[in-house]
């Protein structure tokens, strides 16, 4: 049985699950984009290929294997991608919940059943149908939950909102002993620069007090001094419009000290550096066309 336990996102990680490029099919067409990043690679011809990102995420595996990380892969599904599982589901304290994600995208989720089959059933949950939450909008700091969200009312509107208000409120009910504040995110389904798809691509603690933000993914000033008031500006890394584009707030921490990053973030890489932290630097850059980077690849099991 895995015993589960996920309170935050920097404790030293013991077990997770680390998406696939293999067998991940061909380049999807315009209208199969799920994402405006990934729709500008498409028309521009520079979406990424299998080969690359195979390799890509081979690197992210030896740097869990140099940890002694115990690393699960889903089961491959011919000519699908497999490579975000933290949108497929996440762990909080000892409970797994399992996404409603987008519909074409249930498959994913199958090929992670064998894992899930090894966690007690009574701490395995999926919520109603009305209820839209993904991993990548859920974002623990022990005492508190901070969840992405989209407060327009054009949210049906948009393939890029993927956690309601039904999810927010669904985690406070699940965890009423935690502090869960919701953050309104900027979208568009047309300008990369201008979507924070989820909260981790505008916002990701790292360290025991730091984290790493974009002043404007929020759309509401408040949420954004929110962080600020609770962390120390001092102790925030501002990235700029470009910097969220290449997905700077999207690193992964195995350790308080530890995270692993993109090897083109200089700027991140030398405060992180700076700030007493070993910097793992990967290739990622063909996988980040897609809109996603190290945390979406990753889906914790077990931190200490």
């Amino acid at each position: 049985m895995l015993q589960l336990n996920v309170k935050n996102e920097t404790s030293r990680l013991r077990a997770v699950v680390l998406g696939s490029a293999v067998s991940n099919g061909p380049t999807p067409t315009a209208e199969e984009a799920y994402d405006p990043k990934s729709l500008e690679h498409i028309l521009a011809g520079t979406y990424p290929v299998e080969k690359d990102m195979v390799n890509e995420m081979e690197a992210f595996n030896q740097v869990f294997q140099k940890y002694n990380v115990q690393v699960f892969r889903p089961e491959i599904i011919e000519n699908y991608n497999q490579i975000f599982t933290r949108d497929i589901g996440f762990v909080i304290d000892d409970v797994f919940i399992k996404a409603n994600i987008l519909p074409d995208r249930d498959r994913e989720l199958d090929a992670i059943q064998y894992i899930i089959d090894q966690i007690n059933p009574n701490k395995v949950v999926r919520p109603p149908d009305d209820v839209h939450i993904e991993g990548g909008d859920v974002m623990l700091w022990n005492d508190y939950i901070f969840i992405g969200t989209y407060k327009g009312s054009d949210y049906k509107d948009y393939i890029t909102a993927r956690t309601n208000m039904a999810g927010v409120e669904y985690i406070r009910n699940l965890f009423p002993h935690k502090i869960v504040k919701e953050f309104d995110l900027v979208k568009s389904k047309l300008e990369a620069r201008d979507n924070a798809l989820h909260l981790d691509c505008c916002f990701q603690p790292v360290g025991k007090n730091k984290g790493i933000i974009y002043k404007s993914g929020f759309r509401e000033e408040a949420d954004y001094v929110y962080l600020v008031k609770l962390f120390g500006k001092e102790n925030l890394f501002h990235i700029t419009r470009d910097e969220m584009y290449h997905m700077n707030s999207n690193v992964f921490s195995i350790d308080e000290n530890v995270v692993v990053s993109e090897r083109n973030f200089t700027r991140l890489n030398n405060w992180l550096r700076e700030n007493n932290f070993v910097v793992e630097e990967i290739p990622y850059a063909e996988i980040a066309k897609q809109e996603g980077l190290l945390r979406c690849s990753t889906l914790p099991l077990i931190r200490d």
